[in-house]
């Protein structure tokens, strides 16, 4: 006879009442609805919040606030110009004058120009615009959740209390914002170690509009520190044939006219709308010397912070190298913890600093240049030694200046403190900004050592930088 079973009843897991106490205890916990505030792991976590929010405000401000016509109707006129048959620039003419952006904006805003019935349907092209500022806010948030850099709440100031960026996309559809989307999609894929990819997307932000140019020095000690001379040259040939194929059938028609149209750095800006020198004088503010002077001091503040910025990608592409071994030797579930945080801000800094140093001593900001740099602004100030509450105050008055309309003496020297103070930061802090980001580099090393040491492989191994 078989003995009887004495086993228990078989073990099904924690009980559905204890497994939601459990839930309700992790987080719905003060310690973790705090973190959502301040921890910077947490920014993917509450991001999607942000997104849907800003859906809504989006569609809230088209519907609700009227448009303004500032440069849409001249954008159109220009392109259309393209479209009967001229392809020589100083022939390409709008109402507020003649057509001084690169080849690459004549084909989007051409696209544009069918996709809205010749420009004509106006609502359309503002929905356009604003999915093109989703696509920008879902760009800039994957460098800042990379970065791991900045604090969630941050997201509050950057996407809800911002009505000039929403009308420069949403409003005033000018080319500004298409440029930058281009522009922070290669630094997304120049994270990703898709340097071709990232050198096409940097080239054709260019071809739309120039200021992208200010990046370039960063980008540059980026190649030379993390690729290489052979390789740089190859990335350099990229971004140059991505400008001479846009720019083809205006370049065999009138190059010089093309040149000088479109990369004309020498043009005087119209002193009625400058953001940043209102106090000075036009006579001042025209002046070739005065203009001279600014472009001196850009010069100087490149040189002083390029051998910083090329420590910073050099340590970069040592981490990314020694996170690339350490990730052979991990589990899927290990590899998403792995923080790779620290390469990603030594990275971005260079970037945003270059093209900070460029609004610093640029000749005159119109209103639009604001979204040149208003997503970068919370990033620097992160980086420097300034208390939270000097942080948000700094970027609270630049806020308030680019809001004042018509300038004031009082609204640009505001700005130009805030950007003193910026900048002051970043040089106080130029040699060991970041700090616990270089310090993050011997623990990876620690590691990355004792994974090759378990698997010998691992050490012959050597990065490749994709090219595709």
């Amino acid at each position: 006879m078989a003995p009887p079973n004495r086993r228990g009843p078989p073990n099904r897991g924690p009980k559905p009442q204890k497994f939601s106490l459990k839930l309700l205890e992790k987080y719905f916990s003060k310690q973790y609805i705090l973190s959502l505030v301040f921890d910077p792991r947490q920014f993917y976590v509450t991001a999607p919040i942000f997104l849907l929010l800003e859906l809504v405000i989006n569609y809230l401000i088209i519907n609700r606030v009227p448009y303004t016509e500032i440069d849409w109707k001249a954008y159109m006129q220009e392109v259309e110009g393209v479209v009967n048959g001229t392809f020589d620039y100083t022939q390409l003419k709008g109402d507020t004058g003649p057509l001084v952006y690169p080849a690459g904006f004549v084909y989007i805003f051409m696209g544009l120009y069918y996709i809205t019935d010749f420009g004509t349907n106006i609502r359309l092209a503002q929905y356009i615009f604003a999915g093109l500022y989703m696509v920008n806010l879902l760009l800039v948030f994957r460098l800042y959740g990379k970065s791991r850099k900045i604090p969630p709440f941050i997201m509050v100031f950057v996407c809800l209390t911002s009505y000039r960026v929403h009308s420069i996309f949403s409003l005033r559809l000018f080319n500004d914002p298409v440029a930058m989307v281009l522009l922070y999609a290669s630094l997304n894929l120049f994270l990703d170690d898709m340097w071709t990819f990232g050198s096409v997307f940097f080239s054709l932000a260019v071809s739309v509009k120039m200021n992208i140019l200010m990046f370039a020095p960063a980008l540059l000690i980026a190649y030379i520190a993390i690729l290489g001379f052979k390789k740089t040259i190859l990335q350099l040939f990229v971004c140059g044939l991505i400008q001479v194929l846009l720019a083809a059938p205006f370049l065999l028609t009138n190059p010089v006219g093309y040149i000088m149209g479109a990369f004309n750095l020498g043009r005087i800006f119209l002193y009625k709308w400058t953001v940043n020198w209102r106090f000075i004088t036009e006579e001042l503010f025209v002046s070739r010397n005065f203009h001279l002077s600014l472009l001196a001091c850009h010069i100087a503040l490149l040189l002083y912070f390029a051998p910083t910025w090329l420590t910073y990608l050099k340590s970069y592409c040592r981490l990314s190298v020694l996170e690339s071994q350490v990730k052979v030797q991990l589990k899927k579930k290990e590899k998403a913890m792995l923080n790779t945080s620290s390469s990603s801000q030594l990275f971005l800094a260079p970037f945003f600093a270059a093209n900070f140093i460029g609004m610093v001593c640029a000749r005159s900001l119109h209103y639009q240049f604001y979204i040149w740099y208003y997503h970068t602004l919370p990033y620097l100030l992160w980086c420097t030694p300034y208390s939270m509450w000097t942080r948000l105050a700094v970027m609270g008055v630049i806020e308030m200046c680019w809001n004042v309309y018509p300038s004031t003496d009082w609204s640009s020297g505001a700005l130009h403190i805030c950007h003193l103070i910026l900048l002051l930061g970043l040089v106080q802090t130029q040699s060991n900004v970041c700090k616990s980001i270089l310090d993050a580099e011997p623990v990876v090393s620690s590691t990355a050592a004792t994974a090759a040491a378990s698997e010998p492989s691992v050490e012959k191994k050597k990065k490749k930088h994709k090219n595709y």
